[in-house]
Formats: structure tokens, C-alpha cells, sequence
């Protein structure tokens, strides 16, 4: 089977341990997460992990089985690049330029479609939110200016079609409890 990226996006509960359940879910299956963010969600009181991995869609589907049989797991869904709207943040911290590279940088910046946030006695630090491949470029680009550090987080996606978990937790609050009669 054809391997390819897969945007996870896992609403939950905020619980302390469950971030070590999903990553030896993925452990033991031998697949390494490229990317990982957390965050709260629309929803007030739930999470929103967003967990770029590469495998089948077979394995992924068994992925997202697995996942919603976690107690504080509320709904997880999968994605393909092309059902994904998805951004990164980058920022980029330089030796303070002389006067002769400055405009270099400066042109690079604007080109970049990036922008300088800090500017310090002995550095200056550049941020750039886009695709992998954008922060990379710029990255590559500034290469010659003495980078002294590069940071850039995971993705952040929001899926281009509706997810339906405002509907879903609706049905699971309007459907009785299924209680055991002894």
C-alpha cells in the first residue's frame, strides 16, 4: 500500500496523560509523528490535537478506530493534504546585519512575505507563517546572513469540509444513557 501524509485531527478532553496514550498508539504500530500541536478548540472545554503522520489509508483508518476508543477522545477524523487548509510558523534569528547586507535582508523579508519582530544590540529576529516548503525557502535564503537559530511549529489545520463535531456532541447529549438494568 501507497504511504502518504495524513492530517489527524483529534477533539478530546483535557486529561493529563493522554497525549502519551496517542503517541504509544502510533509507537506501537512503528509510525513516527512528523508534526504535533494541541490546542483548545471552538468548543468550550475541548482540545483539538492536530497530528501530521505518513502511512496507509488502511493503517489510518485503523488509527482513527483506535483513537476513538480512548475514554477522553470525543471524535478524531483523517485527512489528506488536499482536504486541509494548513499554516506553520517560523522565526528566524539573525546576527545583527552590517550596513551592506541590511538591505539584502530587508529585500528578502519583503519577498518572503515576512516580517522582523525583534530587533536587539547583536541580532534581529524575522518571523514567517505559511506552508513547510515557504519556511524552508526562507530559511534556505537567509542562510548566507549567519542564522543563529531556526524554530518553527507544527502544523496547524482546519479541514476544508465541516467536521460536524457541534452535531455530533448534540446527538451524544440528546441520546439516553444506556443503563444496565440488574
Amino acid at each position: 500500500m501507497e504511504t502518504r501524509p495524513y492530517t489527524l485531527t483529534i477533539f478530546t478532553e483535557n486529561q493529563i496523560g493522554l497525549l502519551n496514550r496517542i503517541s504509544n498508539i502510533l509507537t506501537r504500530r512503528k509510525i513516527n509523528i512528523d508534526s504535533l500541536t494541541t490546542s483548545a478548540s471552538e468548543l468550550e472545554g475541548i482540545y483539538r490535537f492536530t497530528i501530521i503522520i505518513q502511512t496507509d489509508e488502511p493503517q489510518v483508518h485503523k488509527l482513527i478506530k483506535q483513537f476513538e476508543r480512548q475514554v477522553e477522545v470525543i471524535k478524531a477524523y483523517a485527512y489528506i493534504d488536499e482536504e486541509v487548509i494548513s499554516q506553520e510558523i517560523a522565526l528566524y534569528k539573525l546576527a545583527l546585519p552590517s550596513r551592506e547586507t541590511s538591505m539584502d535582508i530587508e529585500r528578502i523579508i519583503r519577498d518572503h512575505n515576512a516580517r522582523i519582530v525583534c530587533v536587539e544590540p547583536n541580532f534581529i529576529v524575522i518571523e514567517k507563517s505559511g506552508y513547510e516548503s515557504e519556511t524552508e525557502q526562507l530559511l534556505e535564503a537567509l542562510r548566507p546572513f549567519q542564522v543563529l537559530s531556526f524554530a518553527r511549529s507544527g502544523r496547524v489545520a482546519i479541514s476544508r469540509s465541516p467536521q460536524k463535531i457541534r452535531a455530533f456532541l448534540s446527538d451524544i447529549q440528546t441520546q439516553p444513557y444506556p443503563y444496565v438494568v440488574i
